[in-house]
């Protein structure tokens, strides 16, 4: 049976994190593309879940491959009121020193990690997640100062999330279990075969040319067992290539602001992939 993309009545929910990529920009002006019903909805890059929130979809797999996101939204689902009450010292106690002594601590319980991601992501520099080799969280202090938030409902949020289930998996993984009249949104980190962008260069180190490659492979895959598919991707060639004989692409304009100079910010093109 299918269940509607939104349900009546629903509260209106927006994302708690600041997410490379995020796809709110897509949210406002893009969602008339997706299918008005379906069965559940998955989605293999999480990030900040725009798109999860605006569909607030009945049943959803929700995935990546970063621990410490899918531990935050674990959290949230299961003890949201001690994530924000930890939220809410952080506020209170928030400046430099703070910031670097959180930054570098290790805390041992889910909810207290999950009160750590979400205080960083606020207060840290233009909301970028980055870790070194050792896998520790580098980002330097940013300006906002800002913990807790007026949009905050992390009551609403664990109430979707209870028919949700969220997994630390690989992509593959997660899109090999999409059947007929499912709904996939993916929306990778942006590397291409070719460039010298900045943030796709950064990108390739966390989502090869390859895994591009393996991506689209197992997209098609989907397409044939039935399941609908809007994909995000970067505005190449080499992308174009690997999705033009089997999906319908169109290129769409959006601002970026997440270059760290203003030479770099500005307009920039995407491709919306679709089945």
């Amino acid at each position: 049976m299918k269940t509607h993309s939104k349900k009546a009545n629903i509260v209106n929910l927006l994302p708690f994190l600041k997410w490379a990529g995020g796809k709110r920009w897509f949210v406002s002006k893009y969602m008339s593309l997706f299918p008005s019903s379906y069965n559940r909805y998955i989605e293999p890059f999480l990030g900040s879940a725009a798109v999860y929130f605006h569909l607030q979809p009945q049943s959803a797999i929700l995935s990546d491959i970063n621990k410490d996101l899918i531990e935050t939204y674990i959290a949230i689902k299961d003890d949201w009121e001690n994530v924000y009450n930890l939220l809410k010292q952080h506020h209170r106690k928030h400046g430099k020193e703070y910031y670097y002594k959180i930054r570098s601590s290790k805390p041992r319980t889910i909810s207290s990690r999950a009160a750590r991601i979400i205080y960083l992501n606020r207060t840290c520099w233009n909301g970028l997640y980055r870790v070194n080799v050792k896998g520790e969280f580098n980002v330097p202090i940013g300006s906002r100062s800002n913990v807790t938030l007026d949009t905050d409902n992390f009551a609403n949020i664990a109430n979707l999330l209870k028919n949700t289930k969220l997994l630390q998996s690989d992509f593959e993984e997660v899109i090999n279990q999409a059947q007929q009249h499912d709904l996939l949104f993916v929306d990778p980190p942006y590397t291409v075969k070719h460039t010298n962008n900045g943030f796709i260069k950064y990108n390739e180190n966390l989502f090869h040319w390859d895994d591009q490659v393996r991506l689209s492979q197992c997209l098609i895959r989907a397409i044939e067992r039935g399941a609908h598919i809007i994909h995000t991707n970067a505005d190449y060639s080499s992308i174009r290539n690997l999705y033009e004989n089997h999906f319908n692409i169109m290129s769409v304009k959006r601002n970026s602001t997440l270059a760290a100079t203003s030479y770099h910010r500005g307009q920039c093109k995407e491709l919306i992939i679709r089945s």
